[in-house]
C-alpha cells in the first residue's frame, strides 16, 4: 500500500488483497493520519485490488463513518469492475463516492 498526503487529503494505494488479514493494518494508517494529520479527504485507489472480503468493507465503512462527523469524505477510485459489482451489491455507492477512471496516459 503506497500513500499520499496532499494538504487534507490522503490518497491510498491499494493492491492485492483487502482481507480479514489486513484490513485492521489499513485502518490503523488511515485513523492516525486523521488523527495526527488531519486528514479530512481519504481516497481509495483500487486500481490494483484484485479481491476484497467483508472485513475489507468493513474497514471503509467504518472509515466513512469516522470521517462523518469531522466533515470529512471517504471516495473511490478506479475501483475493478469486479471490485466494484462486490461493493455495489454492499450498498457502498449509495453512500460513498465513487469517482470516474482516470484515463491511462
Amino acid at each position: 500500500m503506497n500513500k499520499r498526503i496532499e494538504r487534507q487529503t490522503l490518497h491510498l494505494y491499494l493492491e492485492g488483497e483487502l482481507d480479514m488479514k489486513n484490513a485492521s493494518e489499513l485502518k490503523s494508517v488511515i485513523d492516525l493520519d486523521i488523527e495526527k494529520k488531519g486528514v479530512r479527504t481519504v481516497i481509495l485507489h483500487l486500481d490494483d485490488l484484485r479481491f476484497i472480503d467483508s472485513s475489507g468493507l468493513g474497514v471503509i465503512l467504518g472509515r466513512y463513518k469516522k470521517l462523518l462527523p469531522l466533515e470529512g469524505k471517504l471516495k473511490i477510485a478506479n475501483a475493478p469492475p469486479h471490485i466494484y459489482r462486490i461493493m455495489e451489491l454492499s450498498g457502498l455507492p449509495k453512500i460513498i463516492e465513487f469517482l470516474p477512471k482516470e484515463p491511462a496516459v
